[in-house]
Parts: C-alpha cells; sequence; structure tokens
C-alpha cells in the first residue's frame, strides 16, 4: 500500500485467472480496502497467463475516463513496482515512444539478480529472437511492460495469442506489422535497476521446447516484409 500511496496517479487492475484457491478473496479484500485505486477483473476458469494479460489490458483501456497509459507487471514483483513510474517517464519524455520494456541487464549499479540455469539458455533464445523479429531487442520476455493508450496498442490485444509463453513476442510481431519501418523508432527498451529471479517458475523443461516451436510459429504467422 505504500506504492500507492505515494503514486496517487497510478492505478491497478487485478486479473484473477479463474483460481481455485484464496486470491480472489485477497484481492477482493486489496479492492474493498480501496476501490479508487483497485479493481479486479476475473476470469471464469484457467486460461493461462497470455490470456489474462490480455483481457485486463482490454478491460484497462475500456475504463471511463481512459487511461494515458496502460501495462502488464508479473504479480511475483520480480521487478519492484517502484519501476513503473520510471518506464512512464521514459513514455512522458518522447511522444513517439508507443512501448517502454524493462529490460534485465547486469550492469555495475544494477540490482539484477538471474539464475544462470535460465539466463544462459534465455540469451540464446533472445537472440533468435531479436534474428527472427529483425529487431535489436535484449530482452523480450521480462514482465515489465507500459504501452501508450492508443488504438494500435488495443488492436496488438485485440485478438487472443497463439501461442502461450511467449505471447510478448507475439505482442511485438504485431506491432511490427502494424507499424512497419516507423516500429523499430517507437520501442524502447529501459535497463531496470532491480530485478529478482523468484523461485516456483512454473515454466518446465518441457515448456522450454515448446518455447522454440511456439517461435517458429510467431515467424510463420507474422512474416515481416
Amino acid at each position: 500500500m505504500a506504492f500507492v500511496d505515494s503514486c496517487s496517479d497510478i492505478d491497478f487492475l487485478f486479473v484473477n485467472d479463474g483460481s481455485t484457491d484464496e486470491t480472489e478473496a485477497v484481492l477482493s479484500g486489496l479492492v474493498e480496502r480501496n476501490s479508487a485505486r483497485f479493481r479486479l477483473h476475473s476470469l471464469d476458469v484457467n486460461r493461462g497467463k497470455a490470456e489474462a494479460v490480455r483481457e485486463g489490458i482490454l478491460a484497462a483501456l475500456g475504463s471511463h475516463p481512459r487511461p494515458d497509459y496502460v501495462g502488464f507487471w508479473d504479480a511475483d514483483l520480480a521487478t519492484p513496482l517502484d519501476a513503473i513510474p520510471r518506464l512512464l517517464q521514459v513514455l512522458e519524455g518522447n511522444t513517439k515512444l508507443q512501448m517502454v520494456l524493462g529490460a534485465r541487464v547486469k550492469l555495475l549499479g544494477r540490482a539484477i539478480e538471474r539464475n544462470p540455469l535460465r539466463h544462459y539458455p534465455g540469451r540464446i533464445f533472445a537472440t533468435l529472437v531479436s534474428m527472427l523479429l529483425r529487431l535489436p531487442i535484449y530482452d523480450s520476455q521480462c514482465g515489465a511492460k507500459m504501452f501508450r493508450a492508443t488504438d494500435t496498442t488495443e488492436g496488438l490485444f485485440a485478438k487472443p495469442f497463439a501461442t502461450r509463453w511467449i505471447f510478448d513476442i507475439e505482442i511485438l510481431a504485431r506491432f511490427l506489422q502494424a507499424r512497419g519501418t516507423e516500429a523499430a523508432n517507437e520501442v524502447f527498451e529501459y535497463p531496470l535497476e532491480e530485478w529478482r529471479d523468484v523461485p516456483g517458475s512454473k515454466l518446465k523443461p518441457m515448456d522450454v521446447a515448446k518455447t522454440f516451436l511456439d517461435l517458429a510459429r510467431v515467424y510463420r504467422l507474422y512474416p515481416r516484409r
């Protein structure tokens, strides 16, 4: 609640992805405590992260009045909430930008804690993403992303994603198709000051293999002109 108190212009929409535990009750309790700043969007059944994010963004864009910016943030808070104003500041400082992506870059003066067993395969995957999209992106999979609330952004989330684990890449692929040659100048990667690898990832070894198959699917579904 301390972050909410310090940032009065940032509201939260929680998405409950058809949970069967106490998640709904916990989130409902937060909304009851501060209904002016918190909203809850509940899915009737578990549909996976990609669909939960997609429906959450569309619900946020459908708010009245429409917000200036929307985004999504991993609930485990691997990226601290105080990074949100920093990403928004980048958007506010450059009206050409349409999205700002958090990037987990281990630099001097940054507290980036990544599991080596996940980091190095991730770098191989990220290089493939950059090559296939023909976009010099360093970190497509960080769960900290902000977007300008435009019709273009709404279009990125209008249809369900074809992939489960790499929908972040599918968002970029859709954006590249929508914006053409201008796209590379409208996306900004922000090196996060802090990020920590939270234990308990649901990504299993077999799922890792599936991500490479999904990457091939994205390449086939969204060919670059």
